[in-house]
């Protein structure tokens, strides 16, 4: 389905359209939406359940069969290779766009930037375990920050240029998962990245406690796990050693974030305390990683909250 050529595509992946429905309401509600292209993936096309109607005004959709979704690395990166637009989103089935996002996005690419994050907003603030997790994963990308250049930017809901993640050929599967490939790729090659609030974004978050510890642990595990798959075994002993350190090292990074936060609304008693727990079970999934590995179990536990998030999260009424 094609009308006009797009300025951003949207990649998706979901095993059914119920998994994303909220999110292409949120696409189709932005003011730019004549210029965004919407690329889904899933297992099964015939049983995707996509009604014809919610996807029209956008600049082309693109319904894509993935033979698998998990973990959702070959899927993304079939989109990306897929898309026709300048600039790459990897979206995600809980994360809601204001209407000015795409906009903004597409705005600040004018300026030769690799990279465009967004500023996060909490889509689900009830209780300390959302909290406490939105802003261990995004409290460096706060909606209420100043705009900027970065050094870091999360993976996902991220406005890329294509030709950028296209250089990594064979490895942008590995790239838009949980190692580093994708920022190594940037440092080596100079490219940089810039910090825009504007294009708010709202994250949903894990508030079930048995998921929120699993979840943490699980994020840990994998990041090293990826992280260390090549490493010689003493180097991989070195990171485990050090793997006490990870907390400070991680509140260190969200303390701006933290600090806004705690200004611009009264964070629910225990948040503090819930941060420094799931900073601690992140560095002992991190510590495993380095030892064992990713293991059999982690990926696919990851892509079903990944998947359906909503599932483990309180969410606003009315």
């Amino acid at each position: 389905m094609r009308t006009q050529s797009a300025a951003l595509s949207v990649i998706l992946v979901a095993d059914h359209f119920d998994t994303i429905r909220r999110v292409v309401h949120c696409l189709r509600d932005q003011t730019a939406r004549d210029r965004i292209e919407l690329v889904i993936l899933s297992p099964d096309g015939a049983r995707f359940g996509a009604d014809p109607l919610e996807l029209t005004g956008f600049a082309a959709v693109q319904l894509l069969e993935a033979q698998v979704i998990e973990p959702f690395t070959m899927a993304r990166a079939m989109g990306v290779r897929a898309a026709t637009a300048p600039l790459i989103v990897i979206g995600e089935t809980h994360s809601y766009p204001h209407p000015g996002w795409a906009e903004a996005l597409i705005a600040a690419h004018e300026l030769p930037w690799a990279a465009i994050a967004p500023g996060f907003g909490n889509a689900n603030p009830i209780g300390a375990l959302s909290w406490a997790i939105f802003l261990l994963d995004y409290g460096r990308w706060l909606t209420g920050l100043r705009p900027g250049e970065i050094s870091l930017a999360p993976t996902h809901n991220v406005a890329y240029k294509r030709a950028v993640l296209l250089e990594l050929g064979a490895k942008l599967d590995a790239a838009l998962g949980h190692g580093e490939e994708l920022t190594l790729h940037f440092r080596t090659w100079g490219h940089r990245a810039y910090f825009e609030p504007a294009a708010r974004i709202d994250h949903l978050n894990i508030t079930r406690p048995r998921a929120w510890l699993n979840e943490r642990f699980l994020g840990g595990r994998l990041i090293a796990g990826h992280r260390s798959r090549r490493w010689t075994w003493p180097r991989r002993f070195l990171y485990f050693a050090g793997s006490p350190l990870i907390p400070a090292v991680v509140l260190s990074r969200i303390r701006r974030g933290v600090r806004r936060a705690r200004c611009e609304t009264r964070l629910p008693g225990g948040t503090m305390p819930a941060i420094l727990l799931g900073a601690l079970v992140s560095a002992i999934g991190e510590a495993v990683g380095y030892a064992l590995g990713v293991g059999p179990a982690a990926e696919s536990q990851m892509t079903e909250y990944e998947l359906h998030k909503a599932c483990y999260a309180s969410q606003p009424t009315g």
